[in-house]
């Protein structure tokens, strides 16, 4: 497994792009695109609001009461530098932006269900949770700044917009009521419980408790499309 580190021990931020449920109550499918990004966001703008009814009642002097309505959902807005521009030849710009722009459309998939949907997305960043959710992609706009001679793009900057999209979070206790951060995670060919450890906690030891969570025995034998359960970090 190839550690998302740069050098001196930065870890890279990684923008995972999923296969879309068929309905949104469930977790997303395997992943279809990663993308380790070249250079870790300088800034991050993240927002949350809650919507609000005026109130009605009368008689009050000065105004009445708003009525809660509902959480919105978390935005994330970054910006991405995309750069080439040591290999005049290479095609990566131009590539990493249609994997983004697919990010907007539905995936082939989702079409052959009759059930059209853009993939889902994840940024993960290290140790920063707040901003690992489930999202779609509402924005990408980009700005190419550099080309080769033959018209090749090399240097871009992309601005990225996803949106959270809620869901009952799995794990929860239904007598106690009590929310954990937990998520269902189906695998794909390649992964490991090492490998999902280190991308879900940053740290590969903590496959431990993915093998206890999920009842695993042998961890070396994980079949493509299992769903596991993934603990919360603050369970480990």
């Amino acid at each position: 497994m190839t550690s998302p580190t740069a050098p001196g021990g930065m870890r890279r931020a990684t923008l995972r792009l999923y296969e879309p449920p068929a309905d949104v109550t469930s977790s997303p499918g395997g992943v279809i695109a990663e993308m380790r990004l070249q250079f870790n966001p300088s800034s991050l703008s993240l927002t949350k609001g809650a919507a609000w009814e005026p109130g009605r009642a009368v008689g009050f002097r000065r105004t009445s009461p708003p009525q809660f309505l509902n959480a919105e959902p978390r935005r994330l807005t970054l910006e991405l530098l995309l750069d080439a521009s040591d290999h005049p030849g290479s095609s990566a710009v131009r590539t990493r932006v249609d994997t983004l722009l697919t990010a907007c459309e539905p995936t082939e998939a989702s079409l052959a269900r009759k059930a059209p949907s853009p993939p889902w997305a994840r940024l993960e960043w290290g140790t920063f949770r707040t901003i690992g959710f489930e999202a779609c992609v509402t924005n990408v706009g980009v700005t190419y700044t550099a080309f080769a001679a033959g018209g090749e793009p090399l240097r871009a900057t992309v601005s990225l917009t996803l949106q959270e999209i809620p869901g009952q979070t799995p794990g929860q206790n239904p007598t106690s009521g009590a929310l954990t951060a937990r998520r269902v995670h189906r695998t794909v060919a390649g992964d490991s419980l090492q490998s999902l450890a280190f991308r879900e906690y940053g740290d590969a030891g903590g496959w431990r408790a993915i093998a206890e969570a999920n009842g695993i025995d042998d961890p070396m034998h994980l079949a493509p499309g299992t769903e596991l359960l993934l603990p919360a970090a603050e369970e480990l």
